[in-house]
């Protein structure tokens, strides 16, 4: 099988109020727009935010959206000015990562993720001497 290109879907309960927080709230960019829908780019997926086909029960999703940002404590700032509340500051976690979490008007759970410079994701394993 052939994945030619992925995107998360999210139906929520209020298709404005979840569009402005991706678009005006997190500042993503949009990458196309549909009679009923929004596609906006995040890194190196998309993510978009459906005004059909949901039940306008968003309990379900029991995932998480993971967005990797270059300094999580600017990103921090950043959601404080437009008001997003913040479920968990910015943290290093014991697997070396520094995340924070927030959550969409649906309760999705969105993680801001910053990869410190000696992160072993930011190592070129082909330059490695072990």
């Amino acid at each position: 099988m052939d994945i030619l290109s992925s995107r998360i879907i999210l139906r929520p309960a209020d298709y404005v109020v979840t569009l402005a927080f991706y678009r005006d709230g997190l500042g993503l960019a949009i990458a196309r727009e549909y009679p009923a829908g929004t596609v906006f780019f995040a890194g190196q997926s998309l993510i978009e935010v459906a005004a059909h086909g949901g039940s306008g029960d968003s309990s379900s999703f029991e995932g998480a959206i993971w967005l990797q940002v270059r300094d999580v404590f600017d990103a921090a700032t950043e959601l404080a000015l437009k008001g997003i509340a913040l479920d968990r500051p910015p943290v290093e976690e014991p697997w070396g990562l520094i995340e924070m979490w927030v959550r969409d008007p649906d309760g999705v759970p969105i993680v801001f993720v910053e990869v410190p410079r000696l992160h072993p994701l930011r190592r070129d394993s082909r330059w490695s001497t072990e």
